[in-house]
């Protein structure tokens, strides 16, 4: 189970918040990293998403631990993207999204759904209200992904 990641944003606080929505949780503060916010699902697996400063790397510093380096802000899209299970149905989704100006696309991946939203439109998190988490866990099950993923066709129109 992953149970927090981050991700960059030209505005980590109002991105932190679109994604705390989402989840039915709270954005917080988060200060390892001024300027860096923690949106919390506030679920039993202390999941949540930790969004730095666009241009924020972490490096390798000892027994320390990571340390958060600055460098000149760089955005665009990217390969980092996530699925996200929220307790949020699928019609509230979609409205915070379009009320935060985030690019939303409701997706047939075959054998499941998601909810596209782009966070600063630049960032693909794969939304999963309940109906779409079922079909997810359904696909996932640990006696069957492998065989499913073997039978799964590429998908056109995504290359």
């Amino acid at each position: 189970m992953i149970h927090h990641l981050s991700i960059a944003a030209r505005d980590p606080q109002r991105a932190a918040s679109v994604l705390a929505e989402l989840m039915g949780g709270k954005a917080v503060p988060f200060p390892p990293n001024p300027g860096s916010f923690f949106a919390l699902q506030l679920d039993e697996h202390g999941s949540g998403v930790e969004v730095y400063p666009a241009g924020t790397e972490l490096a390798p510093n000892g027994e320390v631990g990571g340390s958060f380096v600055k460098r000149p802000e760089h955005r665009g899209y990217g390969s980092t993207h996530f699925a996200l299970s929220v307790g949020t149905g699928r019609d509230r989704v979609e409205a915070i999204a379009r009320e935060a100006g985030r690019k939303c696309f409701v997706c047939n991946r075959g054998p499941f759904h998601v909810i596209e939203v782009w966070v600063e439109n630049e960032t693909m998190v794969e939304i999963l209200p309940p109906d779409f988490a079922a079909e997810y866990l359904a696909f996932t099950r640990p006696d069957q992904i492998l065989t499913r993923m073997e039978a799964t066709q590429t998908a056109t129109g995504r290359h």
